[in-house]
Formats: C-alpha cells, structure tokens, sequence
C-alpha cells in the first residue's frame, strides 16, 4: 500500500544518514531534512511521498544553499515508476540537474529500504553524431510538413513513407512495374529494400523484380493523398 505521507520517509532516512555519521535535523529553513557530518558541506534532502514536479522544482532551489541536494520519494514494490516512466530515466533527470536521488521501500513485516540511486554530481550528456545525422537525414529528405507537432497513435508521413507513396503512385498509374523501371521513375537507390520489406503491405510481387499495389496499398494511398507529390507520366 503506498505511503500516505511524505512524513513516513523521513524516519528512514534519518536512521540511514546517521549510520554513515551524518547529524540529521528536520524542517531548518524550508529545508525538509539537513544533515551535516564533520566540517563537509551539508546535504539537503526533499521528500514527496512521489516523484514529481514540485519536487524537482524544491530540489533545484535548494542547490542555491548547496552542492549536495537529493530528491527522496517512494519506490513501490511493483509496478512502473512515476508517470510510467524507468527509474533509469528519472535518475537520467537529476543527473542533468546536478540532483541526487533517495528512494525508499516498504515492505509489511521488514524495515523499509533505503538505496541512493543517484549521487548529486553535474552530468554532462554525450553527444551522439549517430543520432543528430538520423534527424537531420529526415528532415532533408522530407518534401514538407504532412504532420502535427505532438501527435500521437496516428500514422506519420516520414521520409521512408514518403518514399513507399512514390512507388504506390505510380504503380496506380502505369500498373504494376519492375524495381529498374521504380529507380528510374523515383530516383530511389534503395527501391528493391524497401519493395522486399514491404513495411506497410502496400506491394506485392507479381513476377521476379516486378511490384504491383495491394489492396492495402490503394486504400492508404487515398488516406494520404494530402501528400504532395506529382508523378511524371514518363516510364
């Protein structure tokens, strides 16, 4: 059963600070828990019975006053984290935000576990040249904008959709017609990949090397006739 207050985190957080010799001390300042050992700097601790925006938003303040400030929150036993996000991701946050993280279990008949997911240390990201060239492939190879920012469960127009609403256009103009004929008509190396894969089930073969238009394929081909895209009538 989850945690009915953010109160009931606090005691097994102090008992696990003060076994690695921290003196702990609750609500100093709006701080919820301050814990000092020896002559280090002191370590702010935030609770919220869950993971969520107000908490970051307190964790953030508190790193005018320290270096080492954490987020402490509930981990249930089962079930996703958070607004079904990972934990993994959530760590991810607060490693780009300079924050720690504190998450406690509890269990009906043992003490609750206390585990430091993550250490407030600044996290610098790595780039990936892989994954930038990807996007700006994509949006070079687009012809337009055929989708709505923020869409979801919808069907995308992207570059390789794009590309299988070429060949469908012209198989519904000329017929069916063969992978020379489709590289030459759409300027796509990559034709004989992307007839074999069939992705959509827009093609079918109907000899070696020819394509023809499934039924499939002449139906999603008027779902996205707002595609702009003119066909030459040349073979």
């Amino acid at each position: 059963m989850p945690i009915q207050s953010e109160t009931e985190l606090y005691e097994p957080i102090k008992q696990f600070m003060e076994k690695m010799g921290y003196t702990v001390r609750s609500e100093v300042k709006h701080c919820d828990v301050v814990a000092i050992r020896g002559d280090e700097p002191m370590v702010i601790i935030e609770l919220k019975k869950t993971f969520n925006l107000p908490l970051i938003i307190q964790g953030m303040d508190r790193l005018q006053n320290t270096d080492y400030v954490y987020l402490a929150t509930e981990q249930k036993l089962k079930g996703p984290a958070p607004y079904n996000l990972h934990w993994n991701d959530i760590q991810r946050l607060c490693k780009m935000l300079g924050l720690g993280l504190i998450t406690v279990k509890f269990y009906k008949t043992k003490k609750p576990f206390v585990e430091v997911l993550c250490e407030p240390v600044a996290y610098v990201p790595r780039k990936s040249a892989k994954r930038a060239s990807a996007i700006m492939n994509e949006f070079r190879e687009r012809s337009g904008d055929y989708n709505v920012g923020g869409s979801s469960k919808r069907k995308l127009v992207t570059v390789y959709r794009e590309k299988s609403l070429q060949c469908a256009t012209y198989m519904k103009l000329h017929g069916p017609l063969t992978t020379k004929q489709l590289r030459e008509l759409t300027g796509n190396s990559k034709v004989t990949g992307l007839l074999q894969k069939n992705y959509y089930l827009w093609f079918q073969r109907v000899k070696r090397g020819s394509y023809g238009l499934t039924a499939q394929g002449e139906a999603d081909l008027l779902a996205f006739a707002h595609v702009a895209f003119k066909p030459s009538n040349a073979l």
